[in-house]
Order: structure tokens, then C-alpha cells, then sequence
């Protein structure tokens, strides 16, 4: 096999994970000089490979990139990118084919979402076409926990253990004050079309120490006189209540709550702003005393109480990918299959990019209680062993020590290209 060189980017909105599965790629492919030569970065993302923008991860030291395991958010720069359709832009995927060329680039491994997938597929496709042959990989990454086949995104644990523990910690909050001031207080999560992240709320809750929560799914169309009812109960019961609301929440009339009429980079309702928008629902139904909080950057950067699984499952993923390319496969992703819930046991499988491209996973309906306001038993079992387990970074003087590596540019080989 003749050597040749990879190239990993990352793509879409970071994690506290997502440099774990750069660490595990690039520390497995440096085992491997006999067949990978260098490892270079895309600099933000597919950006980096379109304007032939390369870094050198070769440059960094194995000490750090060994402390990507422990560091938050995207090492390289991610992108919001979206890459048209071959028909409609030929040019851009012609344009990875020539900086890959250029830099002797045989692996491609994309690191992201459901987008990135397809990225990921149709460079694959096209490389075939135009008769030089890459290995595109895609590595599984996303918060939002919706791709499809794999049982869990890497990502969506540690948010989901963030989303649990605050949560927790605002209810109790709100319970020592609910007696002369806040009586709910409303906290809004990521997820555009599925309620992983919200759910995760609900787990705060348990049969030894019931919590007053409700969850509001995107899954479930938003009731105001159902919703006011359950939380009106609950005040009843408790004195106070926490909401844990999704993002994408949509009204019967198919509008996000929290549509306010712009779009983001890849064409969707750039959404944020529930949180106010259901504490008014609150403040004009029940007239009690409120305060919102929005999670946003926060619940996906917490790498200081990220998920141990979720940790050992990111690099896993990036790990898998180059021991996939190297075994001969291409346009796949490998995947985390689980074993058993008691004692919780996993292990990598494998899937085809043409079954992951565009596909969502939505929570199941079995996932949801009855009332559309709560986790079913079911659904904890799935949640619990995906927040479980500890990785704390290493601390100094208070504050934990994450590394920023060198990010040394390749020199460029070829003209501009215009995005």
C-alpha cells in the first residue's frame, strides 16, 4: 500500500468531546507511518481543505495532542458549511479532489454531523468519478444526538450530563426561594427536531428524590392550556417548578415558539429565545414569578463535568476511523453499538454513509410520557449510562489547563479559491 497522507476536519457546532476523536484519530494514525504520512488539519472546518488552508498537526508534540483528550471545543476551527449538491456546485468537490492531490491526500475523515455525512459521501463519490481515490471516513459527532444507527452521538453525553446536573441544581434553586419569590424557572436547550437534550432534564428526577420537572419536547406540539395545567399542578404540589424546553418546540400551526424569521449558514430557522417566550406563557396564565436561563455555548463547552463514557466513546470513534480506512473501507462510519444497559457495555460497529446522509433521529414515542411531559422508564434506561462516570481535566491554580496547539500551516501548492 503506498503511503499517503489524511486529511480531519471538523465540522459544526463543537462539543466537550470532539477533540477526544481528533486525539484518537491522529495519536492511531502516528502508529501507522508505514502507511499514513502526515496528518493535516483543515483549518475552520471544509473551509480549510476549499482554500487549501492545511495545518500540520505534525508540528504539535505527542504530549499535546494527547491533552486534546481533555480540551473542550474544536482544536482546528469548525465551520457552519454547508456544501451544495454535485449538480449544483461541481467546482467545490473538483477543488477537494485538487488540494487533495496537491498534498498527496488519500484519507479524508470528516468529523461531524448529519451534514458533514453527506459531505463525507459525496467526496467519496466523486473521487471515484474523477479516477483519484480517497477514503473518506466520517466521524460521528453531534449534541443533538440524531444521527441514525448508532446508538449514541459522541457529544451528546457530556451535554446531557451538563443539561441533568443544572437542572438539578436550579431546581433545588428555586425550591429555597419559592416561598416569597420564584416559583418556576425555565431553562432552554439545544435541539432543533429532537428532544435528546431536553430529556436528559428529567433525569434530575428520581423515584428516591422527585423533582417537579416538565420537558418540552420538539416532538410533541406545544399545548399552552395542558402545558399552564401541569405546571399550575405542580406549583400546587411543590410550591415551585423547573422547565426544561427545547429550542425547536414548535406550535400547532408547525412555527418554532421561538422562530424569529432569520436563518443560520446551513438555511435553518436560527432559533434561540424559547425560554423567554414560555416564561411570558407562564407569567400571563398563572401570574406567578419567574426566571428563564438559556444553556446555549455552555451545555456543549462543560468538558470540566463531561461524561466519562462519552469521553472513552469520542475517541473511540476517532480511533476506529483510521483502523476502518486502513482495513480497505470507505464512505462508512463507525458507530457505537450497545451491548447491555446492566452493566452498561458497548463496542464500535460499522455503517454506511448512504444510510446515515440526511437522516434524523427522533426520540421514539415510547421515549415520551403519555402527557407529553416526561421521560418514560424506558428512556431512562437509555439516558443513565450515557451521563455516567467522571473525566475531570487537569486543574491549576483553580482552573483547568486546556492546550491550544501550534496549528502550523502547510505551505500551499495551488491559486485562491473563491467560496
Amino acid at each position: 500500500m503506498a503511503k499517503k497522507n489524511a486529511f480531519y476536519a471538523q465540522s459544526g457546532g463543537v462539543t466537550a468531546v470532539i477533540n477526544a476523536s481528533a486525539c484518537g484519530l491522529i495519536e492511531t494514525a502516528r502508529k501507522h507511518k508505514d502507511v499514513i504520512g502526515k496528518v493535516y488539519a483543515g483549518r475552520n472546518g471544509i473551509i480549510g481543505a476549499l482554500t487549501e488552508d492545511l495545518i500540520d498537526t505534525g508540528k504539535d508534540t505527542a504530549k499535546a495532542i494527547a491533552a486534546l483528550r481533555h480540551t473542550p471545543s474544536g482544536a482546528f476551527g469548525s465551520c457552519r458549511f454547508k456544501m451544495k449538491s454535485l449538480e449544483e456546485n461541481r467546482l467545490q468537490y473538483e477543488r477537494l479532489i485538487e488540494v487533495f492531490k496537491a498534498h498527496n491526500i488519500g484519507y479524508f475523515f470528516y468529523n461531524g454531523g448529519g451534514d458533514s455525512a453527506d459531505t463525507c459521501l459525496k467526496v467519496s463519490q466523486l473521487s471515484e468519478k474523477m479516477g483519484y481515490p480517497i477514503q473518506a471516513i466520517h466521524v460521528p459527532k453531534t449534541v443533538d444526538n440524531d444521527l441514525p444507527i448508532t446508538d449514541n452521538c459522541p457529544g451528546f453525553g457530556s451535554v446531557a450530563k451538563y443539561i441533568a446536573v443544572s437542572t438539578l441544581e436550579a431546581t433545588f434553586d428555586v425550591a429555597s426561594m419559592a416561598k416569597t419569590s420564584t416559583k418556576v424557572f425555565v431553562l432552554e436547550v439545544m435541539g432543533r427536531h429532537a428532544g435528546w437534550i431536553a430529556a436528559a432534564g428529567a433525569l434530575a428526577s428520581t423515584k428516591d428524590a422527585e423533582q417537579p420537572i416538565v420537558i418540552l419536547f420538539p416532538e410533541v406540539i406545544f399545548n399552552k392550556e395542558k402545558f399552564l395545567a401541569r405546571v399550575d399542578a405542580l406549583v400546587k404540589q411543590f410550591g415551585y417548578c423547573t422547565v426544561v424546553v427545547s429550542e425547536g418546540v414548535m406550535s400547532a400551526d408547525g412555527k418554532f415558539l421561538a422562530d424569529q424569521g432569520l436563518k443560520d449558514a446551513f438555511g435553518h430557522a436560527q432559533l434561540g429565545g424559547v425560554a423567554p417566550v414560555v416564561a411570558n406563557i407562564v407569567r400571563e396564565g398563572l401570574g406567578l414569578k419567574y426566571h428563564w436561563g438559556v444553556a446555549d455555548y455552555l451545555q456543549r463547552a462543560a468538558r470540566h463535568i463531561a461524561s466519562k463514557s462519552d469521553v472513552d466513546q469520542a475517541y473511540a470513534m476517532g480511533k476506529a476511523a483510521v483502523e476502518f480506512a486502513l482495513k480497505g473501507h470507505n464512505s462508512v462510519m463507525p458507530t457505537i453499538e450497545r451491548v447491555s444497559n446492566k452493566p452498561y457495555k458497548w463496542k464500535v460497529g460499522m455503517a454506511s454513509l448512504n444510510k446515515v446522509a440526511n437522516v434524523e433521529k427522533m426520540m421514539p414515542k415510547n421515549f415520551i410520557t403519555k402527557d407529553g411531559f416526561g421521560i418514560t422508564e424506558k428512556c431512562r434506561e437509555y439516558l443513565a449510562p450515557l451521563i455516567k462516570g467522571e473525566d475531570y481535566p487537569p486543574y491549576k491554580d483553580g482552573l483547568p489547563q486546556y492546550v491550544r496547539l501550534k496549528n502550523v500551516a502547510v505551505p500551499k501548492k495551488l491559486g485562491e479559491f473563491k467560496l
